[in-house]
């Protein structure tokens, strides 16, 4: 069992950066596949950006590609997600979730574990 609360969610102007971050507990952590996901207002899920279990592998939404960056911290059982150059269009909430499967994961129904997620509001 994993569990995952998101943090680091909030108001931020077009523009203005935001860092969010997952933390994690289970033991096995390290040898999860992680992602961020979000769902805007009205909106279905989407895939934001993903890492594989050793940090050695990343992918991106296209949206997001060039202005988020997603990291992970096996010791410390976190995983961040670096939001620049916000733009109103990353309203949302943002989950974070964990796969069984160690590559990079680009599809939800592949994650196994789920956060309850943080909301991010980008002003214009």
């Amino acid at each position: 069992q994993v569990l995952l609360v998101e943090s680091g969610g909030g108001l931020v102007q077009a523009g203005g950066s935001l860092r969010l971050s997952c933390a994690a507990s289970g033991r096995t952590f390290s040898t999860y596949g992680m992602g961020w996901f979000r769902r805007a207002p009205g909106k279905e899920r989407e895939f934001v950006a993903a890492i594989n279990w050793s940090g050695g592998s990343t992918s991106y939404a296209d949206s997001v590609k060039g202005r988020f960056t997603i990291s992970r911290d096996n010791a410390k059982k976190t995983v961040l997600l670096q939001m620049n150059s916000l733009k109103p269009e990353d309203t949302a909430v943002y989950y974070c979730a964990a796969s069984k499967y160690t590559i990079v994961v680009v599809t939800a129904d592949m994650y196994n574990y789920w956060g309850q997620g943080t909301e991010v509001t980008v002003s214009s």
